[in-house]
């Protein structure tokens, strides 16, 4: 076929293997960077080039996805690339009542549902809670230093 502009090359579609990983990880913009400083050519060009491998590779993707999903039947309308049409497709959330019930209601059903869990496993609570044993801990280790400190220095 006769090309009539002979400025206009056709696009290579082979490209280096560092600018095929960046473009494959989504970094577009250092790919181009990249393909325009190891081949010297202008950033257009080197956007159309990988601009083109890159819609050949997302075709491959979505060819072996769909065969995995055929292989497991998954229905092939359930896989896209297009976050824009998936976000279209899902509806707005529209909260149409407020809660009524209040923190401390909440808080107690949670509590409720802990210490049943807890009942059914056979979990007995101990009489005096951790924290009351710590603290209590503290209380006699401070009264001790002040003794201690009494007799040394009173």
């Amino acid at each position: 076929m006769f090309n009539s502009d002979p400025s206009s090359k056709p696009i290579k579609v082979k490209l280096p293997k560092t600018v095929i990983m960046m473009v494959e990880k989504g970094n577009i913009v250092m790919a181009i960077k990249t393909l325009v400083a190891e081949e010297s050519i202008s950033m257009d060009a080197a956007k159309e080039r990988i601009d083109a491998y890159e819609t050949e590779f997302k075709a491959k993707q979505q060819q072996k996805l769909n065969a995995i999903a055929n292989k497991q039947g998954i229905p092939t309308e359930a896989l896209t690339f297009d976050g824009e049409q998936a976000r279209e497709e899902i509806p707005v959330l529209i909260k149409d009542r407020v809660k009524s019930t209040p923190d401390q209601q909440s808080f107690k059903t949670l509590q409720r549902g802990l210490d049943s869990k807890l009942n059914e496993l056979g979990y007995n609570k101990p009489l005096v809670p951790y924290w009351l044993k710590r603290i209590f801990v503290i209380i006699i280790i401070m009264a001790g230093l002040f003794w201690i400190l009494r007799r040394v220095f009173g």
